[in-house]
């Protein structure tokens, strides 16, 4: 009789003749040949490869999905008159996005160079691969190698997956950036604006500021980390949507008289959907950025404590708006959620779960705060990208320092730096203050440029009527009246005009908000 046991050592002798089969040539030929000790090892390296190709894929995949839910969210959000501008925006910035970074982005931020810009392989991603970079030096990487390989992309040489996996994931983030921005000058910036302004932010604005921390750059060669980009994505779209607003003035309506006049979104369904499709995409976000499979235990470390900063983050948000506005506000609980999954972007990989935890609440509770400070300073921001990128960013990065924790950073990251938590976060202040002065000069320095030559904001009339007739002649909801007659005269349901509610105070304000 075959005991279990010797069934379960059948099916592994069968698993693995099969892999030898597929990964060694002429090995189904001559099995009546034992394999060699080189050709196992072959087999064995092919295959850590390819689980690790696997999984960086899908976890891009996963990151790319979440455009989905940043379009959800920031149509929802804002006025049915201007859904369609607003899906459009979303869709196309990643198919810009993807030409530009493919062009130059990716040459300036991984390009081997100086300190400050990649300059080899600059352009069309078209340098020698150093992928895999599996020899000697990377023998923890994947020990069945020894394969040596050169290119002009040492920065991104430790990670054993080929190169247009690691372009593909990189990619993803970069157009997580340019989205960012989108929200934050919703419902009266020019489509043609928004479109070359994604394009140069990829290509020039997200790519440097990559390159000090990702690509070699004198930040990440010294002692500032961040992790999966709470500063390198999340804050660099922070501040370049800071200097967009600023060149494009708020929506008419927003102020009035001294005080800010809500103006409601249109569809809250569509806001939750989209905040818990960007929290599963996270889960290729932060867990992805290890760029390999390994053993498992690091990316269900940042996993886990990336669920973790979502959670407490929502529950941090809830209670600051109950106690502050008198309610549980649903927007509220989705802008903690999302300022949570901001929060812990950096440090997921350098800290404890329980630190993990602290940080979601925290980012929670600001973001609610930062809302209301934004309205009270005239910042007109739709969706609230700044409290949710923009501060976020800034609180996680400054997190990982005040949190962080040695033995993690060295298990899980992997890039243990031997300093004190005060040191740290003087590290990360430091990138954080380098990084702000170059992302939003530079923006600012496009957005004024591209308003010289084509002009940032649609006209008053189109504003009035909505961006979906505008800017592209067709409106989201034909069988519902979501926008005024071009000679009828009057507004919409939703536009400023028809909003007589103001607030004073914390206790009288309800937005109908989320961030995106």
């Amino acid at each position: 009789m075959i005991t279990g046991k010797f069934r379960w050592t059948l099916g592994l002798a069968a698993v693995a003749a099969v892999l030898l089969a597929g990964a060694v040539p002429g090995f189904a030929e001559e099995a009546a040949a034992p394999p060699t000790v080189e050709s196992m090892m072959t087999a064995f390296g092919d295959l850590r490869m390819g689980l690790d190709t696997a999984w960086v894929l899908i976890a891009g995949m996963l990151v790319f999905w979440m455009n989905a839910g940043f379009a959800l969210v920031e149509s929802g959000l804002c006025q049915a008159k201007n859904a369609t501008n607003i899906l459009a925006k979303n869709f196309i910035v990643f198919a810009a996005s993807t030409i530009s970074f493919w062009v130059i982005g990716w040459g300036l931020m991984f390009g081997d160079g100086n300190p400050f810009v990649g300059l080899s392989g600059l352009w069309f991603v078209s340098g020698a691969d150093n992928s895999p970079a599996l020899g000697a030096a990377y023998a923890a990487m994947n020990p069945f190698s020894t394969a040596v390989y050169d290119g002009v992309y040492g920065a991104i040489n430790w990670t054993p997956v080929p190169l247009w996996a690691k372009f593909f994931f990189q990619l993803v983030f970069a157009g997580t950036a340019a989205t960012i921005v989108s929200g934050a000058v919703a419902e009266r910036i020019k489509f043609k604006s928004f479109l070359v302004f994604s394009f140069l932010l990829v290509a020039f604005v997200y790519p440097v500021s990559g390159h000090w921390i990702w690509g070699g750059g004198w930040l990440g060669a010294g002692t500032f980390r961040d992790f999966a980009g709470s500063t390198v994505v999340h804050s660099v779209g922070g501040w370049a949507a800071l200097a967009g607003i600023l060149v494009l003035g708020p929506r008419i309506g927003k102020f009035k008289d001294g005080k800010v006049n809500p103006i409601p979104g249109h569809n809250m369904t569509s806001a939750s959907l989209g905040v818990l499709i960007l929290w599963l995409g996270w889960f290729g976000f932060n867990p992805g950025s290890t760029m390999s499979v390994g053993n498992g235990a690091a990316i269900s470390h940042i996993l886990v404590a990336t669920n973790m900063g979502a959670a407490a983050g929502a529950l941090g948000a809830t209670i600051t708006a109950w106690m502050l506005l008198g309610k549980p506000d649903l927007s509220m609980i989705l802008n903690g959620c999302l300022a949570g999954l901001v929060a812990v972007t950096a440090p997921c990989a350098f800290v404890t779960i329980a630190s993990s935890a602290w940080i979601g609440l925290i980012g929670g509770v600001l973001v609610v705060f930062a809302v209301l400070a934004f309205d009270k300073i005239k910042i007109d921001d739709p969706v609230g990208a700044l409290s949710v990128h923009l501060v976020n960013g800034i609180w996680g990065t400054l997190a990982l320092g005040l949190f962080y924790d040695n033995d993690v950073a060295t298990n899980v990251a992997a890039l243990a730096t031997g300093l004190s938590r005060g040191a740290q976060t003087l590290a990360q202040l430091k990138g954080i203050l380098g990084v702000a002065i170059y992302a939003f000069g530079a923006s600012l320095v496009f957005w004024y440029a591209i308003k010289a030559t084509m002009g940032v904001r649609v006209t008053a009339e189109e504003e009035h009527e909505g961006l979906d007739i505008g800017e592209h002649g067709i409106s989201a909801y034909p069988d519902f009246a979501t926008h005024s007659s071009r000679f009828g005269g009057g507004y919409g349901k939703g536009s400023p005009a028809a909003m007589s509610q103001s607030y004073a105070t914390a206790a009288d304000y309800r937005p109908e908000r989320v961030l995106s």
